[in-house]
């Protein structure tokens, strides 16, 4: 989950931007692998090739509701591409949503040579990352629709990689919009990862829900979207470097040394971008909550026992409110495997080498027993 720096809360931070960047933008993770160089392109698809790995990044025009939108995405294919089987990878829905927080765990997956091969897309939401950010009213069903156009849509990027056997592997929000959508029989992939989950967004996770404070969540949301007020209210509350460092220190990492200036600075150039204060507007306040309770959050992975393998991935750093819903999901209906590892709202960023580790078991696992 994410946070605004004038509240104390237990989710990841904040919002990203759309943007048609055309400099290399560099990974600096620590824990990290290589860092790795791609060219975030808004033309024609850029393509390097770093120890075996191939990365492609382009983007896909995503309509809805008569807008053309660029959706920004990374494609990572290893040497035995041909006969990989596809696994989508979603960012947690923050002020600073980034395919960067999954490249070093997509890459590490890819590269692998095993009785099963993986190709891995990441694919930045609507409104955050580099993706396009348009002034819409964003909310849960407009995130759920889509990554069901992403992952269904004839001329999407998935269909064309094959739709068969798609694994969607999603941290804190984005991971039980998927489980939601899939509930819903919008989504039928072959498994999901489901990594620090979340269903609270920052302010109601800490304040609640009752009339007046949707009253008092409307009226910030508002306030946030309007010109000039908005930009300025944003810039003091979550666009400068020093809310997102302490952010980042106190919930986002586990281990505050973790935490650099090159991953202040690339976060902090997220938040700069026009548009970039939309949907942190959405998620601050429970907009983009997919449920409104946790007996809700447990339902959603009930209903889909006995119907494809889920993995839950905990932390054990998380924030108190964060962890227990986490840990609500131990031994739940519907959760075929439950794995702790360090961390705290972004494991896949901070400790990249153990959440691959942990994946990479979950689908071997799981395609070992379907064969």
């Amino acid at each position: 989950m994410a946070a605004s720096a004038a509240f104390s809360v237990s989710s990841p931070p904040f919002v990203p931007s759309s943007c048609k960047i055309r400099r290399p933008f560099l990974l600096l993770t620590p824990k990290s692998f290589k860092p790795v160089s791609v060219r975030a392109s808004v033309g024609n698809p850029s393509i390097s090739i770093v120890d075996k790995v191939q990365t492609k990044t382009s983007k896909w025009q995503w309509k809805f509701k008569g807008n053309s939108i660029g959706i920004h995405y990374e494609e990572h294919e290893g040497e035995k591409s041909e006969s990989a089987k596809n696994i989508l990878m979603i960012p947690t829905i923050s002020d600073v949503s980034t395919v960067e927080e999954w490249r070093s765990v997509a890459r590490n997956i890819v590269e692998r040579d095993g009785d099963v091969n993986w190709r891995a897309t990441i694919v930045d939401w609507p409104g955050l990352g580099y993706s396009d950010k348009l002034k819409m009213d964003y909310d849960t069903d407009v995130m759920e629709k889509f990554v069901v156009d992403f992952m269904n849509s004839p001329e999407s990027p998935m269909s064309q990689a094959g739709n068969d056997d798609i694994v969607i592997i999603g941290g804190g929000h984005a991971a039980t919009l998927a489980v939601r959508a899939t509930q819903r029989g919008l989504l039928k992939p072959s498994a999901i990862a489901a990594v620090a989950p979340t269903w609270a967004g920052p302010l109601p996770i800490v304040f609640g829900r009752d009339s007046s404070m949707e009253t008092r969540y409307g009226l910030l949301r508002g306030t946030l979207r309007a010109p000039g007020v908005g930009w300025m209210m944003y810039n003091m509350l979550v666009s400068n470097e020093k809310s997102i460092e302490s952010q980042y220190k106190s919930h986002v990492y586990a281990d505050q040394s973790n935490v650099t200036e090159a991953i202040i600075q690339s976060r902090y150039e997220l938040t700069k971008q026009k548009g970039s204060r939309y949907v942190p507007a959405a998620f601050l306040t429970g907009l983009l909550d997919p449920v409104s309770s946790r007996e809700e959050f447990r339902q959603l992975f009930a209903d889909l026992e006995g119907k494809l393998p889920v993995m839950v991935m905990s932390t054990k750093g998380a924030p108190k409110r964060s962890k227990a819903e986490m840990e609500a999901l131990r031994g739940a209906k519907g959760v075929s495997k439950f794995v702790e590892v360090e961390g705290a709202l972004l494991p896949q960023e901070e400790y990249p080498s153990l959440v691959a580790q942990e994946l990479y078991n979950f689908l071997q696992e799981t395609y070992a027993s379907s064969k």
